[in-house]
């Protein structure tokens, strides 16, 4: 995800000004926070109610979120949620918790933005703590996240450096339990994305940034966490369509969608007679981040998600239930299993 430069104000600019919007709209004020939080909920006025009324209201999937197309929007990678257009919902005024995570400690990486934010600002409304990795240029999107969890009443914990080091891996699960008093669930979901056209320019050195991202990282935060995770505890990676049909652009990302697929599969048989569950999400094409900063070319950006069946991308909010589902105890016996969501296309 990168070499695709942005012009006009700098992102600082631009997010130093969104952040302060959204931080104040989303914790603003404890009626706001109680309302779009659920379980400490008690109704209310205003438009948090009338948007909980909107989604309480059955509606047209096609035309639920923004459709295609969209503008050219380039960013630098990782890329800011911040600086999007239209910006992504995660859920910040919308996900109703109910206790279904009363309790239980997370670790999410990639949790800044995109998919990782949507799942923690639902585990907080859920009743969980969590601690989020993330890039330390992502830091101003991460604390908006950090805001939003602790506008629940949950402790939240920020943890910022480069999955694709090893030491910083096992570091990151360290503090986390450390600071969570323990760990419960592990959502392996940050992830890289490069669009590469032509194999001949995909250089070693993106093919192997892109499988320590992608496949090293949760392989080694798995295996430092797993002498924190006990009987009951849940493991969740998130692998795409892509490990199913593969886009002739996304070589390597396509082949490391497949080793998640695998991981959980496979880890699921070794952890199963321990207790601990191991399953995979996979994504279609969702409007997050790491689509403007490297992931479509923007001449895709611009159409992306129209070819799917509801003809629009997801948007993070909308799959934040599916991670609430595997961590909770309701899907006691799902385990080694992958849970697509793509609009109506892909697999499986």
């Amino acid at each position: 995800m990168q070499d695709f430069k942005s012009s006009g104000p700098s992102r600082r600019q631009i997010v130093g000004g969104l952040t302060t919007g959204l931080v104040a709209a989303a914790v603003g004020t404890p009626a706001f926070a109680q309302e779009s939080g659920g379980a400490s909920g008690n109704g209310g006025t205003g438009a948090a109610s009338g948007e909980r009324s909107r989604l309480l209201t059955m509606q047209d999937p096609t035309k639920a979120y923004p459709q295609p197309p969209f503008e050219r929007q380039p960013q630098d990678a990782p890329g800011l949620a911040s600086a999007m257009n239209p910006r992504p919902d995660h859920g910040e005024t919308s996900y109703r918790g109910s206790g279904r995570l009363a309790g239980r400690k997370a670790l999410i990486t990639g949790g800044d933005s995109g998919i990782g934010r949507a799942a923690a600002i639902a585990y907080a409304r859920e009743g969980a703590d969590v601690a989020i990795g993330y890039l330390p240029v992502e830091e101003s999107d991460a604390q908006e996240v950090i805001q939003l969890i602790e506008a629940e009443g949950r402790k939240a914990v920020a943890l910022p450096g480069d999955i694709s080091n090893e030491s910083f891996c096992r570091e990151m699960v360290e503090r986390a339990a450390s600071e969570l008093g323990g760990l419960d669930i592990l959502v392996n979901n940050a992830g890289k994305q490069v669009f590469t056209p032509d194999l001949e320019d995909v250089s070693t050195e993106q093919f192997d940034q892109t499988f320590k991202v992608n496949v090293y990282a949760p392989f080694w935060i798995t295996k430092a966490a797993l002498q924190h995770l006990k009987p009951g505890a849940s493991i969740i990676i998130t692998a795409s369509v892509q490990a199913y049909d593969p886009s002739a652009e996304l070589f390597d990302y396509a082949q490391t969608k497949a080793s998640n697929v695998a991981f959980a599969k496979s880890l699921a048989k070794q952890l199963g007679p321990k207790g601990i569950r191991v399953n995979a999400v996979a994504p279609g094409p969702y409007w997050t981040p790491l689509q403007p900063s490297g992931g479509q070319s923007q001449e895709n950006l611009v159409s992306f998600g129209a070819d799917a069946p509801l003809g629009r991308p997801g948007q993070p909010a909308e799959i934040a239930g599916i991670y609430v589902l595997l961590a909770s105890q309701e899907s006691s016996f799902a385990t080694g299993q992958v849970y697509g969501s793509a609009g109506g296309s892909g697999q499986p």
